[in-house]
């Protein structure tokens, strides 16, 4: 039982050094995960701040961000919401942000400024994909939303009229043209706001009001002199006034125009093709040709080879300038109006694919750096594998050799109180030979000291050397001389060994006679330990052996077992 005992308390202590370890393990991995997720969290508040002041640190800011880190979904919406904000701020493609779908569902009825937010940059995630119809569609909804902020609606606003006005709509888009006007603080952008409601009137027809908010544009940034803001209003006011039928007023302001610039400004292709237009509705084929000729060589020298969209409107009116004068509609006209148009939709779509290449890129350099990180975490867990390993080995090492150490020193207790009892015995002379005390007095005789003191050479061995220097040993190379043991037994306890051997020699073991005998003699487990060289937890180990072998009761003395059973 007490081996038993033992061992359980060295089990129980092996298995608390290897689960203190562990868990100090998993606390230092949950703390560094905690660490990094609330740096994480630190983080995006941050570019969440920064974003409408400095987008590109904000932005800057996300992409040191390892998503697959990010566990709550309060965490996640924010950073896709935040990424697809500041690609819409940029102006960048958004073909890669789809996740954006997951945040506006999210923040629907729970924060209403990241809810205007993350469904005007949803709006723009349609435009990129191509659904211009839905992009469009849910921007109606938040321009119309009551209770909202005019500063939250300002952004769908600007999206909504620009998408408008890239589509023509008139009607339309009048109501969100004049509503972005009314809302905008900033001079520059009512003026743009102001600029696009006159495309809206134009597409509506209603060239009146087109041409009174166009001269307005013009008196304004007449008085704040912006030359190219004048420059460009004018440009739209002779288009206005020529649409209007009104010629020679249009072709009097285009002649204004290069009166106060260069001949050949910026624009001189489009105000000569737009001469050219006047001189066509007016019935003038010949001077049309000419203007277009002109408009032609300007664009030439402006434009180079990026001149497709200029061609598309050049073309047109080359074809019915050649109907006009003939009568007849040729297939080459025809055809440069389709390929200017296939050379738009290839240029389009080029830019388009660009775009998704360019996210794609970005997604496969976040796997790229995902992978990486991953490798680097399972290096981490490898080396604090192996580090638990050896922390464990360690451990196991030190509790083996403390076990050692206090197993020498029973030993040398056991061996140092056998000396004392010894020498305060009285001597052979006054006791005989055939006595308990003579047998122990034997037993020290016959122990192998030097050898002992040779395996553990400890000073406390060579101080009780020292002590029991007169005794002999004549063990040749064994602690003890059993055969000799054996015969003082049968002598002092009437052939006990000789029974005993009898009897369960064949059961028994020869450690387990040698431990029998000496526990006879009255020696305790570790003075057994010392004779027999063996550790007390083996000699707890080999009396269970023999309680099982003989059938003694657990409780029950072996010796006194055998006494009674066999009447030795």
């Amino acid at each position: 039982m007490e081996s038993v005992h033992y061992g359980i308390n060295t089990m129980k202590e092996t298995l608390y050094t290897i689960f203190t370890t562990v868990a100090m393990c998993l606390v230092l991995c949950i703390t560094g995960c905690s660490h990094s997720a609330s740096r994480y969290d630190s983080s995006i508040d941050d570019a969440e701040r920064l974003m409408l002041t400095d987008t590109d640190t904000a932005m800057a800011m996300l992409d040191a961000i390892e998503y697959n880190d990010l566990k709550l979904d309060s965490t996640r919406a924010k950073y896709h919401y935040l990424r697809a904000w500041g690609h819409l701020r940029q102006r960048r493609s958004m073909v890669g942000d789809s996740l954006i779908v997951f945040s506006h569902n999210y923040y629907k009825g729970r924060d209403k400024v990241r809810e205007m937010r993350s469904a005007t940059a949803l709006a723009w995630y349609k435009f990129w994909v191509g659904d211009m119809t839905g992009a469009i569609s849910l921007l109606d909804s938040l321009s119309n939303l009551d209770n909202v902020p005019d500063s939250l609606k300002l952004q769908a606003l600007r999206i909504r009229v620009l998408l408008g006005t890239s589509e023509y709509q008139g009607n339309e888009l009048i109501p969100y043209a004049s509503q972005l006007e009314a809302i905008e603080t900033d001079t520059l952008r009512k003026m743009e706001a102001n600029f696009m409601l006159v495309s809206a009137y134009e597409y509506a027809g209603k060239l009146d009001s087109a041409l009174m908010l166009t001269d307005n544009l013009i008196d304004y940034a007449r008085k704040s002199k912006w030359g190219d803001k004048q420059f460009i209003f004018e440009i739209e006011r002779a288009q206005i006034l020529g649409e209007m039928g009104c010629h020679k007023e249009s072709d009097a302001t285009i002649e204004g125009i290069f009166a106060k610039s260069s001949p050949d400004n910026g624009a001189a292709d489009y105000l000569h093709m737009q001469l050219a237009i006047n001189a066509l509705n007016s019935g003038n084929l010949n001077r049309a040709t000419k203007e277009l000729a002109i408009a032609d060589s300007f664009a030439a020298k402006f434009r180079n080879d990026d001149d497709t969209y200029y061609r598309s409107y050049s073309n047109l009116l080359r074809a019915m300038i050649d109907f006009k004068q003939d009568g007849k509609m040729k297939l080459a006209h025809v055809n440069g109006l389709n390929n200017r148009q296939r050379e738009r939709y290839n240029r389009a779509k080029a830019s388009q694919w660009e775009s998704e290449r360019s996210a794609l890129q970005q997604q496969s350099r976040a796997l790229a750096l995902k992978a990486e990180s991953q490798q680097k975490t399972v290096i981490i867990l490898v080396i604090a594998l192996v580090a638990l390993l050896i922390l464990v080995s360690a451990v196991w090492i030190m509790r083996h050799r403390r076990q050692r150490e206090r197993e020498n020193e029973e030993r040398a207790e056991a061996l140092q109180k056998m000396v004392d009892e010894l020498k305060a015995s009285p001597s052979q002379e006054h006791t005989g030979t055939h006595t308990p005390g003579a047998l122990r007095r034997a037993m020290l005789q016959q122990l192998g000291i030097l050898k002992m003191v040779a395996e553990t050479p400890t000073e406390q061995n060579r101080e009780m050397l020292r002590k029991i220097s007169s005794i002999e040993s004549d063990t040749g190379g064994e602690l003890v001389n059993w055969n000799n043991v054996f015969e003082l037994i049968n002598t002092l306890y009437s052939g006990f060994y000789d029974k005993l051997h009898t009897a369960h020699g064949d059961t028994l073991t020869p450690k387990e006679e040698q431990i029998i005998v000496l526990m006879v003699a009255g020696f305790s487990t570790k003075e057994i330990s010392v004779i027999t060289g063996q550790t007390t937890s083996t000699i707890y180990v080999r009396k269970s052996s023999i309680r099982k072998k003989l059938g003694v009761p657990e409780k029950e003395d072996i010796v006194a077992f055998l006494r009674e059973a066999s009447g030795y």
